[in-house]
């Protein structure tokens, strides 16, 4: 009887046991998704307390800048008329550090800031020495310890709605490099970090002082990066359009050829062009105007990978070539001879990737941690469905045992009374003149 006892209270207590974890499980369907929002939305905003702060104002990331150099290999015969002919050298790598400097944050939920970057050579890196001697036409390219403008974006303390948006640029809200307002809108962030929770929808837009126009980016595919899941944008291929092929870029005219961006009005007149390397999704005249370029998707594109839960960049590469239009000038006589060619000079990498501590923290955090917990709430919900089923069964199989034992037990009263009037017939008298009675069973 005792065992019996014990038995039912431990499945009464697994019971209450499967119900409390049933509860939570259910709590936690209901909350948890809410409360991963609620925490990525405080701790990737731009505010000191934020876990993303300093993440935002010293970037951890390692990046480097590879620079890649054409050498014009037949110079005395492009004056005399020729087609160009180039040679690729480099790349030449540096480390590039940067940091942000003068951070202020405004009272209209704004934070001013200029981030300077330092360069530091790497020759272990490098296919070439900067000692290199390399005939191009000479042009100013790189700065050290250069800063890109004065930056003002929305921190998203007090409206989260427009976190990271660029409000002003050196304390203008629209640039007059180009011939239309549309062109001259300064849209997106400052292109390092972006509103979390992007769909394949969500257009990557940001500001680029160097090319001085915003630059948006499509959605390509999604992916995974050392286990953590990303969305890849890439540049479209109407980015650098001139306005006959595609016309809200009819502003950034006077074009050329198609796939390449006059940016002379913000670079002190010079005819400088913009462009993905080796004329990359250009008009094929241009490359084919110019011996030695050979445009390669894998090698010449642009691609940004963003784990879209936070709108934080785990893997990026930027690449952009910068030409130089040339012809005859008019009263130097060594150029009379020249054809007219776009010829280019360098071209730009920018790669970094999320490595080490940073990312091991970021992926525990971020990813791991959201993770466990989604799967734990569907495991209690689970536990407790199978632990709610031992008391239904110990009632079940109490009630049955029951049965049994009253079923035995009536039948055993009856065979009891049956011996019981069979005793008592054999011992009563037997008949008058009965000598011996047979006894049957």
């Amino acid at each position: 009887m005792g065992g019996c006892a014990k038995a039912g209270w431990a499945a009464a207590a697994l019971g209450v046991l499967g119900l409390l974890c049933a509860v939570l499980g259910a709590v936690m369907i209901v909350s948890v998704p809410s409360l991963i929002r609620e925490q990525i939305l405080k701790n990737v905003r731009i505010d000191p307390s934020s876990l993303t702060f300093n993440m935002w104002k010293e970037i951890p990331v390692p990046f480097y800048l590879s620079v890649y150099f054409f050498d014009v290999v037949n110079p005395s015969e492009v004056l005399q008329g020729q087609k160009p002919q180039v040679r690729e050298r480099g790349p030449y790598v540096y480390r590039e550090y940067r940091h942000k400097d003068n951070i202020t944050f405004n009272d209209n939920d704004t934070v001013s800031f200029l981030e300077y970057r330092s360069f530091e050579f790497q020759p272990h890196k490098s296919n070439g020495l900067e000692s290199d001697y390399i005939n191009m036409p000479n042009i100013l390219v790189l700065l050290n310890n250069s800063n890109s403008g004065l930056f003002t974006v929305y921190t998203g303390i007090k409206n989260f709605s427009r976190v990271h948006l660029v409000d002003k640029w050196n304390g203008l809200s629209k640039v007059n490099y180009w011939h239309s307002d549309q062109c001259n809108m300064i849209n997106g962030t400052s292109g390092q970090m972006w509103a979390p929770f992007m769909t394949p929808e969500t257009p990557l837009e940001f500001y680029s002082p160097e090319a001085c126009r915003s630059m948006k980016l499509i959605y390509e595919e999604a992916g995974v990066f050392e286990g953590i899941p990303t969305f890849r944008f890439k540049a479209p291929s109407t980015l650098f359009a001139n306005g006959s092929v595609y016309p809200p870029n009819e502003g950034f005219c006077p074009c050329l050829e198609s796939g390449i961006q006059n940016v002379s009005t913000c670079r002190f007149n010079a005819p400088l062009f913009l462009s993905h390397p080796h004329f990359y999704n250009a008009d094929p005249a241009l490359a084919e105007a110019v011996l030695g370029l050979h445009p390669s998707e894998k090698e010449h594109s642009l691609f940004l990978d963003i784990h879209p839960v936070t709108g934080i960049p785990m893997n990026c590469s930027v690449k952009l070539q910068l030409s130089l239009y040339i012809k005859a000038v008019q009263g130097i006589g060594q150029t009379r001879k020249i054809a007219p060619v776009v010829l280019p000079l360098v071209w730009f990498e920018e790669r970094g990737a999320m490595e080490g501590e940073p990312l091991q923290k970021f992926y525990l955090q971020l990813v791991l941690l959201p993770k466990v917990l989604h799967c734990a709430q569907y495991v209690l919900l689970a536990l407790g469905g199978l632990l709610l089923l031992v008391p239904v069964i110990y009632q079940i199989r109490s009630q049955e045992r029951c049965y049994l034992f009253w079923s035995r037990d009536k039948k055993g009263s009856r065979d009891k009374e049956a011996m019981q009037a069979y005793s008592e017939s054999l011992m009563a008298a037997a008949p008058k003149g009965t000598v011996l009675q047979e006894a049957r069973l």
